[in-house]
């Protein structure tokens, strides 16, 4: 009997682990692409994960000719996932590209099956969804925020937005946009006498906000300095970020907006 006891332990308990690890055990990872449908994301679990503990997540749309293989080894962006316990989520658009210039973009259907398919394989914290996203990227998180973006609790936009003068149907919890003065590529959206306030302009209007703030300037690295402004909102917050350089990720960025948001002591990367 003594034999076959650990054997039929074994036996009894195999089921109960398996049912622990969860089906993310078999999930695609890296640069391996998650098939959905006829297209495809990639996902990057942070370091260090035990494999049980509910993550936030991060859903990055990469920039126009990119794919989600960029973003998952990306230094300033998965490189910020990893070392704060954020699972990466990164879409792969089609033809490299986003559908964002007009309402009922297939693509907003897209990222929320991708979303509700990470949320059924992975254990992830609902309140916590970030959605993110750099130059046609950041346009086509704009999208996805305004049209299915209710149970967002933050949108991180990086170079890139949306006509100020449009309609949004919905908005996410909170709005953090970062913009150069100097970008060449998406130039930087003035608005009428040179307000530099107004890349936020259409979300200040959607969630009701009042007079702006001007915070005291920030930096992850000596060479590049932010000027923040902020809006408390009847329904949220918007904070605005300049810097004076032109289209690119700016260091410490993302990193910075997910340790104020998680209550983490800023760091970087």
């Amino acid at each position: 009997m003594k034999i076959f006891l650990p054997l039929i332990l074994a036996t009894l308990l195999t089921p109960f682990s398996a049912l622990a690890m969860g089906p993310w055990q078999d999930a695609c990872t890296g640069q391996t692409p998650c098939e959905i449908g006829a297209r495809s994301y990639h996902v990057l679990p942070p370091d260090g994960w035990d494999g049980e503990t509910r993550m936030p997540v991060l859903l990055h749309f990469h920039g126009w000719q990119r794919q989600g293989t960029l973003i998952v080894r990306h230094q300033r962006i998965a490189s910020a996932t990893r070392r704060r316990g954020v699972l990466l989520v990164a879409p792969n658009g089609m033809n490299r590209s986003w559908d964002f210039r007009r309402a009922g973009s297939p693509d907003v259907a897209f990222a929320r099956a991708v979303l509700e398919e990470v949320r059924e394989t992975w254990p992830v914290i609902d309140s916590q969804i970030y959605v993110s996203g750099y130059s046609w990227g950041s346009n086509m998180a704009w999208r996805f925020a305004c049209e299915d973006g209710e149970d967002i609790a933050a949108l991180l936009a990086i170079s890139g937005t949306l006509p100020q003068s449009g309609n949004c149907t919905t908005a996410p919890g909170e709005v953090r946009q970062v913009y150069g003065l100097n970008d060449e590529v998406l130039d930087f959206p003035y608005g009428p006498g040179g307000d530099t306030e107004y890349p936020v302009a259409l979300w200040r209007a959607k969630m009701g906000c009042g007079a702006g703030r001007v915070q005291e300037p920030w930096n992850a690295r000596d060479f590049l300095t932010f000027q923040r402004t902020t809006w408390a909102c009847d329904s949220g917050r918007v904070s605005l970020d300049i810097h004076p350089g032109g289209h690119f990720i700016p260091h410490g960025w993302i990193a910075r907006q997910l340790d104020e948001m998680m209550g983490l002591p800023p760091s970087y990367p």
